[in-house]
């Protein structure tokens, strides 16, 4: 497996795989798949990686800000996604660990992370890459006609920002 930055050519791949965890029901209160252009303008610029074997992209994990406030600019929100073909093969745990990496050389101090309860693969994968829950909210949004709870995790570096 290779972990390499990801650009506008992987994402056909990256928007099959996000469709997949749409389809779950259990990996994002979105319905619809985004455009490039809105994809590339909701991730930051850097920490944006894919999951190659075979030269098939088989996962994901990219950044966005949490806020535009200069404050909150060590702190991203991550995405995360494997295609189904894919899971229980430790794909996630690399590109967690890569995006870690990543984030802290971009200057990142906190992650954060917000999941469904019963994505028990993604809170396991969380916790095991240092992340804490911070939080649960409880039916903080409607999908289709089921009102969902979220837990926030977040992981603080080591090295960046003020420890």
């Amino acid at each position: 497996m290779e972990i390499i930055p990801t650009d506008k050519r992987h994402f056909p791949d990256i928007a099959e795989i996000y469709r997949q965890g749409l389809e779950t029901g259990n990996a994002t209160f979105e319905t619809n798949v985004p455009t490039w252009e809105d994809w590339d303008k909701g991730k930051l610029k850097h920490s944006r990686l894919v999951a190659i074997i075979d030269n098939t992209v088989v996962g994901w994990a990219a950044l966005s800000a949490v806020s535009d406030r200069c404050v909150y600019g060590g702190v991203a929100e991550l995405s995360i996604y494997i295609s189904n073909n894919h899971k229980g093969k430790g794909i996630g745990k690399a590109l967690m660990q890569k995006l870690i990496e990543e984030s802290e050389r971009n200057g990142i101090w906190t992650l954060q992370s917000g999941m469904f309860p019963e994505n028990e693969a993604t809170v396991a994968l969380h916790q095991s890459s240092g992340f804490r829950m911070i939080g649960y909210r409880e039916k903080i949004g409607k999908l289709g006609d089921t009102w969902r709870d979220t837990i926030i995790m977040e992981r603080r570096s080591k090295t960046a920002g003020i420890n």
